[in-house]
């Protein structure tokens, strides 16, 4: 079946193309108009869709209010905000919007997002784990939303570090490594050198070759992607390892 959704926008023309570029795409089949974010929810009152595009500033409740209300339904509409603002990705991500797309649109961009709506609907085409946590990177003035499952290891440059995930992509994200390490250590994120983290789920070998340790990770390969330990981390690289395997994988 085609996804049924709904548009807010309080600009007429940019409501009206946003419902012309969607009724295009051959994955929905029907698309409902609204012009304020109350609209939205009286709308769901009784007419539940698969999925609401926003856009965050709209008078009286906004894109981002809208969304946290939607949040508490038992069924959850996904969200995709459209907006020509920047600077609310970071609560985009809190509210875990499938996607957060800039004006003006293009047609390519909005197929995108119907792409990644399709997505979250299926468990199992969807990259990310239940209750997966995702990092939304920015490029080129889009932001994209990558699952941490998807992430085999992580590099540090400069003020910057570089999320290198399984189908061999790479993002960069201003953080610091060190901030990664304690916030994802438990989710299996191990220290391996003072310039790289990794993702122990995605460790396929551990080498000890003339007393140096390295480890084959899964970054899009085979072949995989070889990277050395330092000494100082050996020991715990080891142990998330064999306690990995203890219990079962995961």
């Amino acid at each position: 079946m085609g996804l049924n959704v709904l548009v807010a926008d309080d600009e007429q023309p940019v409501l009206d193309e946003l419902v012309y570029l969607l009724e295009r795409d051959e994955r929905i089949d029907h698309v409902r108009a609204v012009a304020s974010g109350a609209d939205v929810l009286r709308a769901l009152e009784t007419d539940p869709v698969d999925a609401v595009f926003l856009d965050i500033a709209m008078p009286a409740l906004s894109g981002l209010e809208v969304a946290r209300v939607l949040a508490r339904f038992r069924t959850q509409p996904k969200v995709v905000f459209v907006t020509a603002h920047e600077d609310h990705a970071v609560d985009a991500w809190d509210l875990d919007a499938v996607d957060y797309v800039l004006k003006p649109v293009a047609e390519d961009r909005l197929r995108e997002s119907v792409r990644r709506v399709c997505g979250a609907r299926s468990p199992q085409t969807s990259s990310a784990a239940p209750d997966d946590d995702v990092v939304a990177v920015e490029l080129a003035g889009v932001t994209r939303f990558v699952p941490r499952s998807s992430i085999a290891y992580v590099e540090a440059q400069g003020d910057y570090v570089r999320l290198h995930t399984v189908e061999g992509e790479s993002h960069l994200l201003r953080t610091a490594l060190v901030t990664l390490e304690h916030e994802w250590a438990s989710a299996g994120f191990v220290r391996i050198h003072r310039s790289l983290l990794v993702a122990s789920s995605r460790v396929r070998e551990v080498r000890m070759i003339a007393g140096r340790c390295s480890v084959l990770v899964d970054a899009g390969g085979p072949p995989y992607t070889e990277l050395q330990v330092a000494r100082r981390h050996t020991r715990d690289l080891r142990d998330l390892v064999q306690q990995r395997s203890r219990s079962g994988g995961g």
